[in-house]
């Protein structure tokens, strides 16, 4: 049933099947003993979906296709939450997209067939709908699915519906148009090796008029704007239990900001305390962060 909605939401949608293991990280040759398993919605989307949720958000989310062994547990999960399904595609031919991650307090490693579906030359995700987005007033827009991102891109930008996003480079046009984006270590060792990230920050602030992030795991995060000295500021401190889905709850905390019209460091220390909590638990899906306990953790 479609509903209202405060935020548009379109990326990577998938079913995650996550093992949390009981003594330290897999090594070659030896026995792991799982402490804990799931089947729950995740990627960048869907997590930010349920996060979102959690913060008293209305979501219509959009992206990836939904097969057959997905769309069960993803419909059942939903049902009672404010998290509109109306635009995602149900697949009828395809079990649907699923990763595989094992963690271990801070050490976590993926596992999929990405590579293969994205050299498919396929297309497994949906084009964006202007019907879909207008009436949002924020919108959160994942930057791998070519040219329909930026079909999402565009269409914010038509119906001026600010958007965040992540790991774009700074000459890209998403980065450009964007109200948030957020830069991840990993995005940083993979597109600017070598240099620092201060020096990433220049190349990033010269290209747009929008806030951008740098993240750094434990170490400060890195935020400006253009014309501005760059702030830094220190991550929440808490007990790790498993980092999947911080970096999408993290971008969460940025979409309520936004739509909230927070400050630029009323925004990043929310987004901040938004993914120190969701790390702190497992899993995240299950126990995400409530609005209250983010205020409780920034005072």
């Amino acid at each position: 049933m479609r509903t209202n909605a405060e935020v548009y939401l379109y990326g990577q949608i998938l079913g995650t099947h996550s093992f949390l293991l009981k003594d330290g990280f897999l090594q070659p040759d030896e026995y792991s003993e799982i402490k804990d398993q799931y089947f729950l919605p995740g990627g960048e989307t869907g997590t930010a979906a349920t996060v979102l949720d959690s913060l008293g958000v209305s979501v219509r989310m959009d992206g990836t296709w939904i097969g057959t062994a997905v769309a069960p547990m993803l419909k059942s999960f939903y049902e009672d939450k404010k998290v509109d399904l109306s635009a995602v595609h149900f697949w009828e031919d395809d079990p649907g997209v699923m990763d595989y991650v094992v963690i271990a307090g801070l050490v976590r490693s993926p596992m999929g067939r990405f590579q293969t579906l994205f050299s498919s030359g396929k297309r497994w995700w949906s084009i964006p709908k202007e019907e879909d987005i207008a009436g949002c007033k924020a919108a959160a827009i994942d930057p791998f699915f070519g040219e329909e991102t930026m079909l999402a891109a565009k269409i914010c930008k038509k119906l001026d519906i600010p958007y965040v996003t992540i790991d774009c480079r700074h000459d890209s046009e998403l980065h450009r148009n964007a109200a948030v984006n957020v830069v991840s270590k990993e995005c940083t060792s993979q597109h600017y090796a070598g240099m620092q990230p201060e020096e990433i920050m220049k190349l990033m602030l010269a290209e747009t008029d929008g806030l951008t992030i740098i993240t750094q795991g434990g170490g400060d995060m890195l935020y400006a704007r253009k014309g501005e000295e760059i702030h830094r500021m220190k991550p929440f401190s808490v007990e790790v239990k498993s980092t999947l889905g911080a970096g999408d709850t993290f971008k969460a905390g940025c979409t309520y900001g936004i739509l909230h019209g927070m400050k630029d460091d009323e925004l990043v220390r929310f987004a901040s305390a938004c993914s120190a909590i969701a790390i702190s638990r497992f899993p995240l899906p299950l126990n995400p962060p409530r609005l209250e306990e983010v205020k409780q953790l920034i005072k």
